[in-house]
């Protein structure tokens, strides 16, 4: 189905029937995307008396229980409550769900043992200013989707280029990273505080999502976004970032 959206005074011209998914699925088990030591996903059948919900085990429909972290467990969106002493929930700040996005592929910059996204690599990247910021890191292998990230120093954004992302009006941050920030920093979250202005001039609706997959077959370039989440009244939530190509009006 072909639709255009008014988004920010601009419209823009899309085909809903061919969606773009950039989230990583949550599945159980260890064939699955997992960071900071959190454990794997279970999805176990609910027991209750004689009651199995595992249609397989005998029972009449299936009804799971689920244990899972958003934080480590797969593709998911935090607002500011996930520095802040203050109260936020994914659920309270994020209430607009389309967004113009501008896809880029970057090369972070070896430091050490660290590989940073730095602002001078942002700047020369991005010739927009957009509202939403998806970032692929190369090399892109497919094996991200079930990567192990725990204990290997990924890559990270430095406070600068963060701070900058704030400045020139990125609301919407997406990495195939499991952090903006450095794996072992001690506790500062430099880049989580710089992003969201915390706390002196909190930018309470921008968001970051972590952990998505972009395929290789997706060109760098603009975007219609829809960043989908569960209603979760928590700082993060499992969400869903679709992506669409924007057709010549």
């Amino acid at each position: 189905m072909i639709i255009s959206f008014n988004i920010n005074k601009k419209v823009v011209t899309v085909d809903l029937g061919a969606p773009l998914d950039i989230s990583i699925p949550l599945r159980a088990g260890i064939p699955n995307v997992n960071a900071f030591y959190i454990p794997p996903v279970k999805i176990e059948p609910f027991r209750f008396g004689s009651f199995v919900g595992s249609v397989e085990s005998g029972g009449s429909c299936n009804v799971n229980n689920i244990l899972f972290n958003p934080h480590g467990n797969g593709t998911h969106t935090e607002c500011v409550g996930h520095i802040s002493k203050e109260t936020f929930t994914i659920n309270q700040c994020l209430k607009d769900f389309f967004f113009i996005a501008e896809l880029v592929t970057i090369v972070p910059e070896s430091r050490g043992e660290d590989k940073i996204i730095t602002r001078a690599l942002l700047e020369k990247a991005l010739k927009t200013k957009p509202e939403a910021l998806i970032l692929r890191t190369s090399p892109n292998a497919g094996e991200k989707t079930n990567h192990q990230y725990s204990g290997t120093n990924p890559a990270y954004l430095s406070e600068d280029a963060a701070a900058w992302m704030a400045e020139t009006g990125v609301n919407h941050l997406l990495l195939d990273l499991p952090s903006v920030d450095r794996e072992d920093d001690g506790g500062k979250l430099l880049a989580h505080h710089a992003f969201w202005k915390y706390p002196h001039a909190t930018r309470s609706k921008a968001t970051i999502t972590e952990l998505i997959y972009v395929p290789d077959a997706i060109p760098d370039g603009t975007y219609l976004l829809n960043l989908q989440i569960a209603s979760f009244e928590n700082d993060a939530s499992p969400s869903k970032p679709v992506l669409y190509k924007l057709m010549d009006s």
